[in-house]
């Protein structure tokens, strides 16, 4: 008998990562639903649900230790293991949407921006570690940016909303230092830039479509024993850091 992968996705009650929760559970994968909001949450996980897909809702602020704390007690007990780490959770605030905000973001606006994109998952992810180490191939997906690329950023551009893309640097960061931390385990651990996708976000004038976008983390999520680690993607591309 096949063992049921366990996958959970943070972050997933829309855009992307209800995509993402729905692709990896066409897979034959069961997903847990991970979203702050139980309204929205349970309402994603039923129309999952209603299309057959091994899928259900967790109540996850990643900014809420204590919730942390429950979701981790409870895949122990009913799982024993996670096979799949999705980070997606992420925020973009206070920023504006055109011009270089460096010089005017607020301390408030770093602070809450970081705690949703980099403490809260650095935290969800150290707590949830032992139970991917009992996994035979853990996968760790963080959903990165390429407005993270400190590569891109210095080769000229606007548009640098200053505490969301620090935030991904960050992110970034941590992909590359737990994946050196893990090698020669049966852990990956990359960074995905989705691209430009139409979500709350992103705006409903880019160009790919959440199904679209979902698939970088999907595929990284599922990656084989001979794929990479410590490395940043957009679909089949090797990004820059």
């Amino acid at each position: 008998m096949i063992e049921l992968k366990i996958a959970l996705v943070t972050g997933a009650n829309m855009g992307l990562g209800l995509e993402t929760s729905r692709q990896l559970a066409l897979q034959g994968i069961r997903v847990l639903m991970g979203a702050r909001g139980a309204v929205r949450g349970r309402s994603a996980a039923k129309k999952l649900q209603d299309e057959g897909l091994p899928v259900e809702f967790l109540q996850l602020d990643v900014t809420k230790p204590e919730q942390i704390r429950v979701v981790a007690a409870l895949i122990v007990k009913r799982f024993g293991k996670l096979d799949i780490l999705v980070n997606n959770a992420g925020i973009s605030e206070g920023e504006g949407k055109s011009s270089n905000s460096t010089e005017t973001v607020s301390s408030k606006v770093l602070r809450n921006t970081f705690d949703t994109n980099f403490f809260g998952l650095v935290e969800l992810t150290q707590k949830l570690l032992p139970l991917i180490r009992k996994s035979e191939a853990g996968r760790i997906v963080n959903v990165s940016s390429i407005m993270g690329s400190l590569t891109i950023h210095s080769q000229g551009g606007s548009y640098k909303p200053f505490a969301y893309d620090a935030s991904k640097t960050a992110v970034n960061a941590f992909t590359i230092h737990l994946a050196a931390a893990l090698s020669g385990t049966n852990i990956k651990v990359n960074s995905a830039h989705p691209g430009w996708v139409r979500t709350e976000m992103g705006g409903p004038h880019a160009p790919l479509s959440p199904a679209d976008g979902a698939k970088t983390a999907v595929r990284l999520a599922t990656l084989g024993p001979d794929g990479p680690t410590g490395k940043f993607f957009h679909g089949n591309d090797e990004l820059p850091w």
